[in-house]
């Protein structure tokens, strides 16, 4: 064309989570059983919603409302709701103006950092969610800042790292804190969340955090809400129904403005946020209406505490598996359901394979290991796809130089899960013995 049009970051947006489903449903054509480990959606690995919550939606279907615009901030009850909850807990006080819906987080996330001055850089973890790294990296026309999660240190954020990569680079203007972690499954401790938050103040930064898992904890474990802590920091909270509910296809979440009013500069950003919202109109009405009478249901903690149960035996049984295997770092998930599994230095390379049985799968999968620039990790999650039909993702595609995969822990059928991960442990020794 005659002039450019494409943004300097659109080299950024990559989603291997998804990406790697296009290989799977290949192999699937030429009659490999898959196993898709790779995405966090409950209700696709055979969740049921309850009747009672269906009996809710259904309820609030039926009123003409329903399918009305709501406000641009979103449905005013719901905000009011939320802001209680929120005040009620004794720390950042919030009103409802404070709270913005957007369609689902991907939604949020992408207009948190798109309205970011292109030189305004946002520290992400790494490894790092990819919507998150991405869109800061797509953003900036960049690749991401990032600072460590330690895998020999229960995935923790290094705080010495966090400091260094604020203090040496002066674009940084926030910092992305992802609590339960996706895709580590680490719960923070308070101690180094209030580490973090005093890095914000000291270097006059704005935090944001995703806090989507934050009712999903197990293992007694236990962490602070954002809000619990902030102090006068400001900052943006962000959650959502996707997985609580879990409704996902409801594209429902919304953010939380903390101190919104404490520094003009962070004031006029939320403002163009929000601009931005109303040129859309609204977020979706349905799922903002439903959301106080799900969550204030009788029956709704005691199925939210059964599915927290399930995520933990899987945490527990996936961790006693794989921490026997040599050659990898492993560590229990407390929070959410992802496992990220990270391989000791220089134990995977280009040379290792694992036996396909079926030629024509075989040929395909080698004809992708065989690409230029496919990582070693990647390198493994294609030879098990085609080996055992597992669907992992590879630790690298989360803005990150460790080698590993993440892997979910939402199988229902426990004996079903047990096999997968003795498969996934068994392959594993296989590929690392094999060159």
């Amino acid at each position: 064309m005659r002039t450019e049009i494409v943004h300097l970051g659109a080299g950024e947006l990559t989603y291997e989570i998804r990406n790697i489903v296009a290989v799977g449903e290949k192999l699937q054509e030429m009659g490999i059983k898959t196993y898709w480990e790779n995405i966090g959606d409950p209700v696709a690995k055979g969740e049921h919603i309850p009747t009672w919550m269906k009996q809710i939606v259904a309820d609030f279907a039926m009123q003409d409302s329903s399918y009305g615009y709501s406000p641009t901030r979103g449905v005013l009850a719901t905000r009011q709701f939320i802001a209680a909850q929120v005040n009620a807990r004794g720390g950042v006080q919030i009103g409802p103006d404070d709270i913005i819906f957007f369609n689902g987080l991907g939604d949020a996330i992408g207009k948190v950092f798109g309205f970011l001055r292109p030189t305004a850089r946002v520290v992400v973890p790494t490894p790092s969610y990819t919507t998150h790294s991405a869109a800061e990296a797509a953003h900036a026309g960049d690749r991401p800042v990032t600072y460590l999660l330690d895998p020999n240190n229960h995935w923790f954020p290094d705080l010495d790292d966090l400091e260094k990569r604020i203090k040496y680079n002066p674009a940084v203007a926030g910092i992305l804190i992802i609590n339960p972690d996706n895709p580590t499954g680490a719960v923070y401790p308070e101690d180094i969340l209030r580490g973090m938050i005093a890095l914000a103040r000291k270097y006059d930064l704005f935090v944001v955090c995703d806090e989507v898992y934050q009712n999903i904890i197990y293992n007694g474990q236990r962490t602070k809400p954002l809000s619990d802590i902030i102090g006068d920091v400001p900052a943006l909270c962000m959650r959502g129904i996707s997985k609580e509910m879990p409704w996902p296809g409801g594209r429902c979440g919304w953010i939380e403005v903390y101190n919104g009013d404490r520094d003009p500069m962070f004031a006029q950003y939320v403002k163009s946020i929000l601009n931005a919202k109303m040129l859309e109109v609204c977020s979706t009405t349905l799922p903002q209406m439903v959301y106080p009478k799900i969550v204030t249901h009788p029956e709704y903690r005691a199925y939210l505490n059964e599915r927290i149960a399930r995520y933990e035996r899987c945490s527990n049984i996936a961790y006693d598996i794989l921490k026997e295997v040599d050659g990898v770092l492993v560590n229990r998930t407390n929070g959410a359901f992802y496992m990220s599994v990270a391989f000791e230095a220089g134990r995977v390379n280009d040379r290792q394979s694992l036996p396909i049985d079926n030629p024509e799968v075989r040929a395909h999968v080698e004809g992708l290991v065989n690409k230029p620039g496919v990582e070693p990790d990647k390198r493994f999650v294609y030879y098990l796809l085609g080996a055992t039909g597992i669907c992992v993702v590879p630790l690298t595609s989360f803005a990150s130089q460790l080698q590993g995969f993440r892997v979910t822990l939402l199988e229902i059928d426990e004996a079903k899960f047990t096999m997968i991960f003795k498969t996934m442990a068994d392959s594993i020794a296989s590929y690392l013995a094999s060159a």
